[in-house]
């Protein structure tokens, strides 16, 4: 394989796995990066195949081929957006290869899987860095910087969240048990944010679900999670794929407080914004919408060249995940579940913050061979 870090070529990036979240943001936000070009994709299905690899000229694959892929020598890195239950198949291969791997969250479906992949990446030198698309966008790591490093609303205390949309029970989030449903798939948002926020890790986590009647989802579709920190702090967030489009949180201190909707979602006209209070007095703070897709790539490759280590590595990673597990095992359980308390020693940093144009992006009916997660 061709080290991206020592050659002036631009990384080149197979795509494996090639549902909504591929056709309609990584490749679109992968275009405005001027160091690094589309070289591949690995699809199951061949009407991807042939449409998509002729619209972007590229060599394409079936997940069964992708063993000869890794060999290649015909790319640097992946990014690996399969679903979630099928990312250490695809991700711990390519780490042990030596490629590079941009990795979708939630980073596997438990801390085993995700201590795998870590190990890989740990054992031939490859980079791996799991996908927070917002580690890299301007409110966001603004905002954890005043709460976490500036002190602007005291010590916090309290957060809450809501985070939902109408997914179509065709789509295969819609389908595929817990894993593939809202608090992996959304309420990771919230779960990190303050975790970030907080600059901690969570010690006893309780979950209560429902199913809404008339819906088919074959888990629970709206959950309620009420974690509980270090220094009697508590957050509470509720995700559903069974309702209005919905996003927003609020972190409470001492001092002031903190709201921002939207605050989770990407699209070429949305920007993150938020408003500050402080004794009373409110400061509201806009930002314009960023390639947050294309920002994180861009991250991605910058860490690449420079030969440094992701902040969003699989330690993050996992720090996630292992809160999933505990959410289903409440479900499971109707009781509080307990995790040992954990210091992340790295912190995300105004230093890979990007701010790339937002590029256009396909509409749900140009997608191919995708059931839309919205119907």
């Amino acid at each position: 394989m061709a080290d991206a870090t020592q050659n002036n070529h631009p990384v080149r990036f197979a795509v494996v796995g090639v549902g909504q979240i591929s056709q309609q943001a990584f490749i679109p936000g992968l275009s405005r990066i001027e160091d690094a070009e589309l070289a591949a994709l690995v699809t199951s299905s061949p009407e991807k195949a042939e449409a998509l690899g002729q619209e972007f000229g590229v060599a394409t694959y079936s997940y069964e081929e992708y063993p000869a892929l890794l060999e290649s020598g015909d790319i640097d890195a992946v990014y690996v957006a399969t679903p979630v239950f099928r990312h250490r198949e695809f991700a711990e291969p390519a780490l042990k290869a030596g490629i590079h791997t941009l990795l979708e969250k939630p980073m596997a479906t438990s801390v085993e899987d995700c201590q795998a992949i870590t190990d890989a990446a740990k054992q031939s030198g490859a980079t791996l860095m799991v996908a927070y698309r917002l580690h890299q966008e301007p409110a966001t790591v603004e905002m954890i910087e005043k709460v976490r490093d500036q002190q602007v609303i005291g010590d916090p205390r309290f957060f809450t969240a809501t985070f939902s949309q109408d997914i179509t029970e065709e789509n295969h989030r819609g389908h595929s048990g817990y894993w593939g449903g809202p608090i992996p798939d959304m309420g990771t948002y919230p779960q990190n944010m303050v975790r970030n926020l907080f600059h901690d890790e969570p010690v006893e986590v309780y979950a209560k679900g429902v199913r809404t009647p008339g819906r088919e989802f074959n888990f629970d579709d709206t959950v309620a999670v009420t974690l509980t920190f270090p220094g009697e702090r508590v957050a509470q967030f509720t995700i559903s794929y069974a309702s209005e489009s919905a996003e927003q949180f609020t972190v409470a201190g001492t001092k002031g407080e903190i709201s921002a909707q939207p605050c989770f979602g990407f699209g070429p006209g949305v920007g993150i914004e938020y408003t500050l209070t402080q004794e009373g007095s409110s400061e509201s703070f806009a930002h314009d919408p960023v390639e947050q897709f294309g920002g994180q790539t861009q991250y991605f490759v910058d860490c690449l060249r420079r030969g440094e280590a992701p902040e969003p590595d699989g330690e993050e990673g996992m720090l996630d995940v292992r809160v999933n597990e505990a959410v289903l095992e409440s479900l499971e359980t109707g009781h509080p579940v307990t995790l040992e308390p954990y210091q992340r020693e790295r912190t995300v940093t105004s230093e890979q913050v990007r701010r790339v144009t937002p590029a256009d992006e396909p509409e749900d009916d140009e997608l191919v061979d995708q059931v839309p997660q919205n119907g």
